[in-house]
């Protein structure tokens, strides 16, 4: 379930990343955030003039028959704003299969920063919609995000690597019941439950064995 992008349009993605925590994270005189501007506005309009490029419509089941093993990463798009090697947004966790669920790390960085040293909530929120959209790919079923809730149990910190999980706890029918924990060296720092609904025409059998 991923495409593969140059090896340009990656080391592109973690530029565009690095310089938006630069910016944020470091001091700079008008000058020089003027001739930045003004070159970025050039190269915008360069790429504007391109051909339209779009993620590419492969059936939404052909991507969960390729089984992820234990301890293996869990492919992703690439252009995914989350965890896509090529996208500007992404938050880079590295995502590997841990049982019948997933285990990420992450490091949040100045870009992420919401109250004064602590991550913002809403990245917290999108982190967990992947981190548990990941799962999907170790169960071998499609499904779509239909409720997320988080649960902010203490400061989400910056600059530390913390480690994000995820899981499907039962299934009703259509609907998959997921929850995980992002957690700072052991201490829990945030929890989420969700509903994952499959479509219409998936099959609602699965293999799966909730831990």
């Amino acid at each position: 379930m991923t495409n593969s992008p140059s090896v340009s349009r990656a080391h592109l993605g973690a530029a565009l990343r690095q310089f938006g925590h630069d910016v944020i994270g470091h001091q700079a005189d008008d000058a020089l955030l003027d001739t930045m501007t003004s070159t970025l506005v050039d190269f915008s309009a360069q790429l504007a003039g391109g051909e339209h490029r779009s993620r590419e419509k492969a059936g939404f089941h052909e991507h969960w028959d390729s089984p992820v093993q234990e301890g293996e990463l869990v492919p992703s798009w690439a252009d995914r704003p989350i965890s896509g090697v090529a996208s500007p947004w992404s938050l880079e966790p590295e995502v590997r299969r841990h049982g019948n669920g997933v285990r990420a790390t992450i490091a949040f960085g100045p870009a992420h920063e919401g109250a004064p040293e602590r991550c913002h909530g809403g990245i917290v929120a999108a982190l967990f919609d992947d981190i548990l959209g990941s799962v999907l790919a170790v169960i071998g079923q499609g499904a779509f995000t239909g409720e997320l809730t988080i649960r902010y149990v203490a400061a989400v910190p910056l600059h530390r690597k913390l480690v994000c999980t995820g899981r499907v706890d039962s299934r009703e029918g259509r609907k998959l019941f997921l929850s995980g924990e992002l957690t700072d060296d052991g201490q829990v720092v945030a929890r989420a439950t969700s509903i994952f609904i499959q479509p219409r025409q998936a099959d609602t059998q699965t293999t799966f064995e909730p831990d």
